[in-house]
C-alpha cells in the first residue's frame, strides 16, 4: 500500500514539472485530492484491512495528503510569481525617458483686465454684481430710461430671444436689478460681463465684447466724486502719470454724461487724448424706476470696455485677436 501511495506522490510532482499555468495545477488537484481523486479513491481500502494495520495505513494516507497538498500550493506559488515578473518587465520604466512637458497655462488677457478692476473697485468698497447674459427689454432698455422706439437703441442693436428677450447689450441691467433689490439704500457697484451686438466684426468692433460698468448712488454724491474715482482708475491702470478729461457726451440713462479721455505719449514723445469709457450722473428717470428718490439721492455711473483696456495697456492693435483662440497671443500673458 504504501508502494502505491509513494507511485501517486511521484506521479503528481512530474505532472507538476510540466504545468504551465494556474489551469493545470487546479486540474491536478482535482484529479489526485478531488472527491473522486486518485489517493481520495484509495481511502475506503481500509476496511479491508485488519485492524493493526489501519492505523499505519491512515497515518501513510493522511501524510500523502498534506505533501501533495504542500506540492500544488507551490507549484501555483511559482506560476503565480512567473507571470508576476513577465508583467513587470513588460510594465518595466525606463527612467532615462524624458518626462512628459506639462506646459503652463496663462491667464486669458481680458481675465487680466477685469481681475485688475476688481481688485481696484474692491479696495475701494465696492461689490461686485453678476446677472444673466439673456435680459429682459424692462431691464436691458425701459429702466435705463430707454424706452421703446427711442433712438438710442439703434445703437444697442441686438440678437433678440423673442420680443421681450435679447443678449444684454451692456451690463446696466445688471445695476437696474441690484436697485430693485437694495430698496433705496447706498449702493456701489461694478458688473462686468459679456455683452452683444450685432456689429460687423473688424480691427476695431467684435459682435460679443467685455464691459465693466460701475454704479454709486448715495446722498450728495456729485461730478467731483466721478471725476476723482476715474483720475484714480486712469493711474493705477496705465501709471501714476496719467491725467484725465472729461467732454461732454449724451447717454439716455445719465445727465449730465461724460465721454473720459487718457492723456497718452506717443512713441515719437507728442501726446494725444485717447478714449477710454462713458460716464455721467445718473439720470433722475433711472434712479426713480430703480425704487430711489432723485430729490434726496444722486449718483454717477461709467462703462469700460474691456477690450479697450487691454488693447491700450498690452499694445493690442486687433480686438479679433482676443477671440481666435491663437495660443501665439494668449501666452505671452502671464499675470501680473
Amino acid at each position: 500500500m504504501q508502494n502505491e501511495i509513494m507511485k501517486l506522490i511521484d506521479n503528481l510532482k512530474e505532472k507538476l514539472n510540466h504545468t504551465n499555468s494556474l489551469e493545470d495545477v487546479e486540474n491536478l488537484r482535482v484529479e489526485f485530492l478531488g472527491k473522486n481523486g486518485l489517493l481520495t479513491k484509495m481511502m475506503p481500502l481500509i476496511k479491508t484491512l485488519p485492524n493493526e494495520e489501519k492505523p499505519q495505513f491512515g497515518k501513510w494516507i493522511n501524510d500523502a495528503k498534506e505533501i501533495m497538498e504542500s506540492m500544488i500550493y507551490h507549484a501555483k506559488n511559482d506560476i503565480l510569481e512567473k507571470e508576476l515578473e513577465v508583467k513587470l518587465n513588460k510594465e518595466k520604466i525606463d527612467v532615462t525617458i524624458p518626462g512628459y512637458q506639462f506646459r503652463q497655462g496663462s491667464i486669458h488677457p481680458l481675465s487680466l483686465i477685469i481681475e485688475s478692476l476688481e481688485d481696484f473697485f474692491l479696495g475701494q468698497g465696492y461689490l461686485v454684481a453678476e446677472g444673466p447674459e439673456v435680459e429682459l427689454d424692462k431691464y436691458n432698455f425701459e429702466m435705463m430710461n430707454i424706452a421703446e422706439g427711442h433712438p438710442a437703441r439703434e445703437m444697442h442693436d441686438s440678437f433678440y430671444i423673442d420680443q421681450n428677450r435679447l443678449l444684454r447689450t451692456h451690463t446696466s441691467p445688471v445695476q437696474a436689478r441690484f436697485m430693485e433689490k437694495s430698496n433705496g439704500k447706498p449702493i456701489a457697484i461694478i458688473s462686468p460681463g459679456k455683452t452683444y451686438r450685432r456689429d460687423p466684426d473688424d480691427q476695431t468692433h467684435s459682435h460679443q465684447f467685455m464691459q465693466c460698468e460701475g454704479l454709486v448712488i448715495g446722498e450728495n454724491i456729485h461730478v467731483g466724486h466721478l471725476k476723482e474715482t476715474l483720475l484714480s482708475l486712469a493711474k493705477y491702470l496705465f501709471g501714476e502719470d496719467k491725467e484725465i478729461r472729461l467732454r461732454p457726451s449724451y447717454f439716455p440713462f445719465t445727465e449730465p454724461s461724460f465721454e473720459v479721455d487718457v492723456l497718452f505719449t506717443k512713441k515719437d514723445k507728442s501726446q494725444t487724448w485717447i478714449e477710454i469709457l462713458g460716464s455721467g450722473m445718473v439720470h433722475p428717470e433711472v434712479l426713480r424706476m430703480g425704487g430711489y428718490n432723485p430729490e434726496k439721492v444722486s449718483g454717477f455711473a461709467f462703462g469700460i470696455g474691456i477690450e479697450r483696456i487691454a488693447m491700450l495697456k498690452y499694445g493690442v492693435d486687433d480686438i479679433r485677436n482676443f477671440y481666435t483662440n491663437d495660443l501665439r497671443f494668449l501666452k505671452q500673458f502671464k499675470g501680473e
